[in-house]
């Protein structure tokens, strides 16, 4: 007998192909990364190149958003639905703000200090923030004072090293000639226009929010240490550590780097942050229904 298309969908999109799929996009990625950054000297990134990290990028958040909203419609996740809307909602902004980037560097050919997409990636900060709160704040975190201290002290390390002179700044690069770009649409230049305000405060929230992500990071791993939702909150733990690092090389490279490229290796730490979001996501996802299940079959049990 063949198997219907609503027996085999299941199985197709089960927890561990997920998995697998998520595990196989990043080594895609690392690879695509390791093979393509390197140019030669006096030579940019080609625009395949940059579309190419681009799809990879903004593909892992927006499969992790539609895994966590899977959590969020969920009447039994054990973490919490509001917690699920959050982080997915944060998934899909990071998403579509890196299509504006993407669309503002390489379709239009502009670096302007601030795009559209920055806006985007700013409420992705808050929503993350807001949610990974929320997932910390009812667990009872009856920690030992060394625990507390090692949060304390990755805070502060992270601290430090995000407003170092290491990172800070910007490179002093030698003059060129000015190139009127007159491919620019007008309503592009309107728009730069009206956000370039902005620029002066969005990498001091970049900033704060990283430090947030991985204080709140440092303490998830405590809080559902041998849980058992360990699994699943070790990975969410281990994005926003990602995308710290990812964040912290992009600072460091446009405050050294003159003419900085986006798409060096130390970038894909991006792709890696949505995929184990998204990793984290299904791993909730499998444990709240086999909870349930198993809470089912000793209740009918019971019954018997």
């Amino acid at each position: 007998m063949t198997k219907t298309a609503s027996e085999s969908s299941p199985k197709l999109f089960s927890s561990r192909n997920l998995i697998i799929g998520a595990v196989a996009w990043a080594l895609i990625a690392l690879a695509f990364f390791l093979f393509f950054s390197v140019t030669l000297p006096g030579e940019g990134l080609p625009q395949w190149y940059s579309v190419g990290t681009s799809v990879l990028e903004t593909t892992s958040y927006l499969w992790a958003a539609v895994v966590c909203f899977r959590n969020w419609q969920s009447n039994q996740i054990l973490s919490g639905r509001t917690v699920w809307l959050l982080i997915g909602s944060g998934m899909l902004c990071y998403g579509i703000g890196n299509l504006f980037f993407s669309y503002w560097e390489i379709g239009l050919g502009i670096e302007p200090d601030v795009s559209p997409g920055d806006l985007f990636y700013i409420v992705n900060y808050v929503s993350l923030a807001i949610g990974l709160l929320l997932a910390v704040l009812p667990r009872r975190l009856n920690l030992e004072l060394w625990q507390w201290l090692t949060i304390g002290g990755i805070g502060l390390a992270g601290t430090a090293f995000a407003f170092s002179p290491l990172v800070s700044g910007e490179a002093v690069c030698p003059e060129q000639a000015e190139t009127v770009v007159s491919t620019v649409p007008a309503w592009a230049t309107q728009i730069e226009r009206v956000l370039s305000p902005l620029s002066n405060y969005i990498l001091p929230v970049y900033t704060v929010g990283d430090i947030v992500l991985l204080v709140l990071a440092s303490a998830l791993l405590l809080a559902f240490w041998g849980g058992r939702s360990a699994q699943s909150w070790r990975m969410i733990a281990a994005a926003s550590i990602s995308l710290y690092i990812a964040d912290m090389w992009f600072k460091y490279a446009t405050a050294n780097i003159c003419n900085y490229e986006s798409g060096s290796l130390l970038e894909v730490f991006w792709i890696f942050s949505g995929v184990l979001f998204g990793i984290g996501a299904v791993l909730e996802y499998d444990l709240s229904t086999r909870s349930r299940r198993s809470n089912r079959r000793r209740s009918s049990s019971t019954a018997n």
